[in-house]
């Protein structure tokens, strides 16, 4: 196991905030991992074309409220993601 696959092994079960090359944010339940993809459950896949917010006030009220599931599973392309981190390391 590489060190990029340890850290995020360290995420499973935590809810996790990930920023993807695109207008998108995922939040949700890190439950697996391969070399493809993460999956997640509970998870809100968040278009940020739909709304005026920011990615940093959204995530901001996610901290606050909770997440807004609307998916039950998702796998996520590893190659799409830009950053992504446990949401309780998100700083206001």
């Amino acid at each position: 196991m590489n060190n990029e696959s340890h850290s995020i092994e360290q995420l499973k079960g935590r809810t996790i905030v990930i920023d993807l090359s695109s207008l998108y944010v995922i939040v949700g339940t890190l439950i697996g991992q391969d070399q493809h993809y993460l999956t997640l459950e509970n998870a809100d896949v968040h278009d940020l074309r739909d709304t005026a917010t920011t990615r940093e006030l959204y995530v901001h009220d996610i901290g606050i409220h909770g997440v807004a599931a609307n998916r039950k599973r998702i796998l996520v392309s590893r190659t799409e993601v830009v950053s992504l981190s446990a949401l309780e390391d998100i700083i206001d």
